[in-house]
């Protein structure tokens, strides 16, 4: 088959304007996520309220997120990305403008409520890109593409340490949201105007078809394909080790990293160490920074040079725990801004070399359910950050060293288990036979 070399072109073209206007959604998903590390503090004295509460607040998000993957996956590959993408963009605003809302009034439970709005329309806007790299990009450009995104991603984790603060300290509580509201419902309107589900809705050639031009080989699948979902969920939560084990991982990987950056970091610095709130605004900026330079180089590490995403995985999840280990030796030792600068940068970026794992999990299942096997295993990261956000909120007390180092330790812990889950996880290639894998 003979593909015009025009549409081709506009073809591998188009799609970078779907990715980009998709990759601005994920910027505000990330900095929604990331928000309450920094401006804990000032959610407490705003509201009056206790570190419990703050912790249920940033959970709030995570358990929303949570509880919408399998429904994401399933609407992704449903309805398809435009429309998944548009809707649940414009949820974000919705939950924006009742935390404005919130703070307007002084109400602490309406934060809450207009947190988990937010985190359900966020769930739905990785999922759809997803998508949209698996049938508008190659094969062997999606690791690099997933790393890219999640560097967008993590200039918004930046964005909501001390831009947020600097933010909240000009305009206040209220209209900081009010202006987040009203970006988020521009890129609604973005989303529906620029995103396509497939190339054939704008009369180009499909990335498959593309594909097989270049090397020669024949189309094995097709992104148009259907799969049941009731067949997809079967066949991913059916799968054994090969699901299993990045599940487990993953819970324990970005749980630990939320419980970091997304909850505790900014009241650890603040109490044991005695740093103020720019200072430890600048800590929780070098995890972003980290994972900004991690997640990419990670991504072509995998495509690129080890031709391996298992063996990036393992690599950044052993660096990974090393580095809990040393918070958790160290905690209260280190009271150097520099030296905790470096830690906090290593954190983000060898933690940023999960991005690899979506590959890993891509690769193991049909294109036509990539949403609902990417987000299968995305329900897990976010478990994770909801409930060690949640325990270590019980578990923080008055907010002793002693409390924190008994933290670390089981985020040490929960790593040891992690990184022997990465190294028993599977890649396409290396899956068991089928008969055998039933019998898992």
């Amino acid at each position: 088959m003979t593909i015009d070399p025009t549409k081709k072109k506009k073809e591998l073209s188009y799609r970078w304007a779907i990715f980009a206007v998709l990759a601005l959604a994920y910027f505000f998903v990330y900095f929604h996520r990331t928000t309450g590390g920094a401006i804990s503090t000032d959610i407490q004295e705003f509201y009056g309220v206790g570190s419990a509460a703050v912790g249920l607040l940033a959970s709030a998000y995570l358990y929303a997120y949570t509880l919408m993957q399998i429904p994401s996956g399933i609407l992704t590959d449903r309805l398809g990305p435009r429309k998944a993408a548009s809707a649940f963009v414009f949820l974000i605003a919705v939950g924006s403008i009742l935390s404005a809302v919130s703070a307007n009034i002084g109400n602490f439970d309406l934060m809450v409520v207009g947190k988990f709005i937010i985190g359900i329309g966020a769930a739905v806007v990785y999922i759809p890109i997803m998508k949209v790299l698996a049938v508008w990009f190659r094969k062997n450009e999606f690791a690099s593409m997933s790393g890219i995104l999640l560097l967008v991603g993590n200039v918004g984790g930046i964005a909501a340490a001390t831009p947020m603060i600097i933010m909240i300290d000009s305009l206040g509580l209220e209209m900081t949201y009010v202006v987040l509201g009203i970006i988020t419902v521009i890129i609604a309107v973005l989303c529906w105007v620029v995103v396509r589900n497939f190339p054939s809705e704008k009369g180009l050639p499909s990335i498959e078809e593309i594909e097989s031009e270049e090397t020669g080989q024949p189309i094995k699948e097709k992104s148009t394909d259907k799969i049941k979902t009731t067949e997809a969920l079967r066949m991913t939560f059916g799968s054994g080790r090969k699901f299993w084990s990045l599940a487990v991982w993953f819970f324990c990987i970005y749980g630990t990293i939320m419980l970091w950056q997304a909850s505790l970091a900014g009241k650890y610095y603040s109490g044991v160490y005695g740093f103020t709130s720019s200072e430890y605004g600048l800590l929780i900026t070098m995890v972003g920074i980290g994972m900004c330079v991690g997640c990419p180089l990670a991504g072509m590490l995998a495509d690129r040079v080890l031709h391996s995403k298992k063996k990036v995985v393992v690599l950044g999840t052993l660096v990974y725990t090393i580095i809990w280990a040393i918070i958790w030796i160290t905690a209260g030792n280190l009271g150097s801004w520099g030296i905790q600068a470096v830690i906090n940068f290593m954190f983000g970026f060898f933690g940023g070399f999960f991005v690899v794992s979506y590959a890993q999990i891509k690769e193991l299942y049909p294109i036509a359910m990539a949403g609902t096997s990417t987000a299968a295993l995305n329900l897990f990261p976010f478990a994770g950050g909801a409930i060690l956000i949640t325990i270590a909120g019980a578990m923080l007390g008055e907010g002793e060293l002693a409390d924190y180092k008994t933290i670390w330790l089981m985020a040490f812990v929960l790593m040891i288990i992690g990184l022997i889950c990465a190294i028993l996880s599977v890649e396409k290639g290396h899956e068991k036979p089928a008969a055998e894998a039933s019998n898992t």
